[in-house]
């Protein structure tokens, strides 16, 4: 059972990768939000985006 959070787009738009502070791509299927700098993939849980690098999961 999914359930699809509503993000608040402005809030995504103002946070960057904690590790590059690169921007970040929103993956709306995967609710997670991709520094593609730092090759790491943080969730995004009940609609709140969890910035710690030790939640994070490795990405290409």
């Amino acid at each position: 059972m999914t359930e699809e959070t509503t993000v608040d787009r402005r809030m995504l738009e103002a946070l960057v990768c904690p590790v590059t502070h690169a921007v970040l791509s929103y993956d709306a299927e995967k609710q997670e939000l991709v520094s593609k700098a730092a090759h790491l993939a943080f969730p995004i849980r009940d609609g709140i985006p969890v910035m710690l690098v030790s939640e994070a999961r490795q990405v290409e």
